[in-house]
């Protein structure tokens, strides 16, 4: 069972959500609907326009019906795998009584035939704390002020571009840059150079929480 922090936001599938996984009904064959699983898994495909008009031509429907298909089956297949879930009768048991029992047999079917590729991918891009994609740096030496002491004084601005989690990416994949100024003692805080500091300091020295 995988731990995350992802895990732990991961909330059941709604009604509505269950209501809108049975547009499937309309598709033309089994094989489109185990091709749209294997694609909706996957959180760069929420809001894919691409994903959005496949599945309008597909299914012959609207855009806002497409993309609520779409997030359904991202929010059930991601709630399955994070839940560990792994046998047809913990599965059958997420759909509510009136859904059509013939597309929960086949989901089931399809959801089962992927699940260990799903867990697999969803375990190598888990992400614990902010991770690190690339940093550029200045000092600055503030020359004039109004107040001498904060003359001379050296500061490093750090351009980190990191990844905190999968949301975090953006539609063309890359991760988020913040900027960030620290001073000389919080600059030896973070790389563990100030004496009694700890690694706790380091997340809320760069805005980080939680």
């Amino acid at each position: 069972m995988i731990e995350s922090h992802e895990r732990v936001k991961m909330a059941a599938v709604t009604e509505e959500q269950f209501a809108a996984l049975q547009i499937l009904l309309k598709a033309s064959s089994k094989d489109v609907v185990r091709q749209l699983c294997q694609e909706c898994f996957s959180s760069s495909t929420r809001g894919s326009s691409k994903l959005i008009d496949s599945t309008c031509s597909n299914l012959s429907v609207t855009s806002e019906e497409a993309a609520q298909l779409i997030c359904s089956l991202h929010n059930l297949t991601r709630h399955i795998v994070y839940r560990g879930l792994s046998s047809a009768e913990e599965i059958l048991s997420l759909f509510p009584e009136n859904f059509h029992q013939s597309l929960k047999n086949l989901l089931t079917k399809i959801i089962l035939e992927n699940v260990s590729v799903w867990r697999s991918e969803a375990q190598s891009s888990q992400i614990s704390l902010p991770r690190l994609v690339d940093m550029d740096w200045r000092v600055d030496i503030k020359t004039s002020s109004d107040s001498i002491g904060r003359m001379a004084v050296p500061t490093c601005l750090l351009q980190l571009k990191v990844v905190d989690c999968e949301t975090c990416y953006t539609e063309e994949g890359e991760g988020k840059g913040r900027v960030h100024s620290l001073t000389l003692y919080q600059l030896k805080t973070l790389f563990g150079k100030e004496p009694g500091c700890h690694p706790h300091l380091i997340k809320p020295l760069l805005g980080f929480t939680g």
